[in-house]
């Protein structure tokens, strides 16, 4: 008789610990879905723009002077910024030679950063915010950040390495909360 009275005693606990979690945030299904897309939308632009930033540079403007409507022979120059295959840099300068200078910097890794930082990120950007594949970019991103934090551990960036914490961070939620995201295109990558 104690076996039979054990499962109906288990019941009612059961759908009161299944209604309590109904009515928390924790187990709210739209709102992990919001968080997983508000974590894909934030790396995925961070992402995007920053690929695209690799591409920018000044472009400088000189113009004649005029004074009462005539030429004065001086010339006022001004920069404005553009965007441009010639203007990228996925190292900037500044940092290429101070990991050049760094005897634990492997030369064929500077180079390949160099060349594909910016197109990488925009490529995970654009499939983060596509929802292609949203695993794989992520991970993708995540590799890419430490890597890029290793750079910054060899100059000693504290504030950059700070930064990119945070963005491992922001990858691993992403991760956790990517099985509650429908709005994508590849579900299981």
């Amino acid at each position: 008789m104690s076996d039979e009275a054990t499962p109906a005693t288990e019941a009612p606990a059961a759908q009161s610990k299944e209604s309590s979690c109904e009515s928390t945030l924790a187990c709210d299904k739209l709102a992990l879905l919001f968080g997983s897309i508000l974590c894909r939308l934030w790396l995925g632009v961070r992402a995007l723009q920053t690929g695209i930033e690799k591409y920018s540079g000044q472009k400088a403007e000189n113009s004649e002077v005029e004074a009462g409507g005539e030429a004065t022979g001086l010339y006022a120059g001004s920069t404005e910024k553009a965007y441009s295959l010639e203007y990228y840099t996925g190292v900037p300068e500044g940092l290429r030679s101070q990991f050049e200078a760094e005897p634990l910097m492997i030369g064929f890794a500077l180079n390949i950063f160099d060349k594909l930082l910016g197109p990488a990120l925009i490529v995970m950007g654009i499939t983060l915010l596509l929802g292609v594949g949203s695993r794989i970019s992520l991970l993708a991103q995540g590799l890419l950040y430490t890597g890029l934090t290793w750079g910054l551990i060899l100059l000693n960036q504290g504030s950059g390495i700070a930064w990119l914490g945070t963005h491992i961070i922001l990858i691993v939620l992403a991760l956790n909360l990517i099985k509650h995201d429908r709005l994508v295109i590849l579900k299981k990558w």
